[in-house]
């Protein structure tokens, strides 16, 4: 049996009536729900305007951001290739790419959508993409939950003086330490002498 409205009528027999024009909240009406304002300035890398980050909450801890932007991440396609600095690319390694930072500069990378902190080792140089800060290695990527992401904005500390913490644990003085690839001698040339051409 069809619902029915007020004075008898059905459903069917109600006339839709049109919506009104005007605004849903009344000017100077509280508003409805209170939803916080988001920040779309993660993006913009820079010393300026940053100041001191809290570390991983209940840490204890407190470091200077060098920097904020996106990271992304590269590996099988590079993996054993050389890198700016004249090491081979290890996909499983703790390492990065920056655009300035001295190599073997150690690096603690905070993502700003978990919490999640990686200690890497800067080897390469790169990214050139606008609005990247940083290129990790697939294994360093992983451990922030960058890889399904593709791009994720981060905070970078540079941990440069002992005691600092990272990943919520300290960060001794060997962790991510430069490893120095070992000079292979050069292989010897074998000399060939060739006979001079005979003339005709």
């Amino acid at each position: 049996m069809p619902p029915t409205t007020e004075g008898g009528q059905t459903d069917k027999d109600a006339k839709l009536l049109p919506l009104p024009r005007k605004l849903a909240v009344p000017p100077g009406a509280p508003a409805r729900s209170n939803v916080p304002s988001v920040r779309y300035d993660l993006a913009v890398s820079g010393t300026g305007e940053l100041g001191p980050d809290d570390g991983v909450p209940g840490d204890g801890s407190s470091r200077e951001i060098f920097e904020r932007g996106g990271a992304s991440w590269y590996g099988i396609q590079f993996h054993q290739r050389k890198t700016a600095s004249g090491e081979r690319f290890d996909m499983t390694a703790m390492t990065a790419a920056h655009k300035t930072l001295p190599f073997n500069t150690r690096v603690c990378v905070r993502s700003l959508v978990n919490g999640s902190e990686v200690l890497v080792r800067i080897t390469d140089r790169g990214p050139y993409a606008q609005g990247r800060i940083i290129d990790l290695s697939r294994a360093a990527a992983e451990r922030i939950g960058l890889i399904g992401l593709g791009i994720k904005q981060v905070a970078l500390t540079i941990i440069d003086r002992e005691g600092m913490r990272c990943g919520g644990s300290e960060v001794e003085e060997g962790e991510a330490q430069a490893q120095t690839p070992a000079a292979a001698p050069a292989p010897a040339r074998r000399q060939v002498k060739v006979p001079p051409r005979r003339r005709r």
